[in-house]
């Protein structure tokens, strides 16, 4: 078996986060690997906030976008540091596009050894048994997945 070097954790700020990374951290420690925490804000979002604004004309898009990557970095710095995860071996991302194929862009770019996820995301609703983010990495992730399946996994 191939040595994991860093490990990329996908996260969506859902329920299943905190476990996630908590899951994730102690691997990495485990396995003496880096890490580094990756979030994807949804196109699919973006475009229906710059829907809204142009409708009603009451943000400015530059602006919402800088307030929602530094949100999502602030909540993801908070996110490493509640795991305990070694900071000097830790990274957060922040990626805006469509999740999964932003996953894959950032394992191209990053080259991580191992993709670790959950498998439901931000809602119960879609896709019940697995996340569409989720099913999608499995069928086309060019490095080992980890899935954790959420409720069944963390009693939660």
């Amino acid at each position: 078996m191939p040595k994991v070097h860093t490990i990329m954790v996908a996260i969506d700020f859902s329920k299943y986060s905190q476990p996630t990374a908590e899951y994730a951290a102690q691997m990495a420690h485990d396995l003496d690997a880096d890490l580094i925490f990756i979030n994807i804000i949804n196109q699919r979002d973006i475009d229906a906030a710059q829907s809204i604004m142009a409708t009603y004309g009451t943000l400015q898009n530059d602006q919402f976008l800088t307030d929602r990557l530094r949100d999502r970095h602030e909540a993801l710095d908070g996110l490493i540091q509640s795991c305990h995860a070694e900071s000097s071996r830790t990274r957060g991302l922040v990626r805006i596009g469509l999740p999964y194929q932003k996953l894959l862009e950032s394992i191209d770019e990053e080259k991580p050894d191992l993709l670790i996820m959950a498998t439901k995301g931000r809602t119960d609703l879609a896709d019940v048994v697995m996340g569409s983010c989720a099913r999608a990495m499995y069928r086309r992730s060019p490095i080992p997945l980890l899935s954790i399946r959420g409720d069944k996994f963390f009693g939660r």
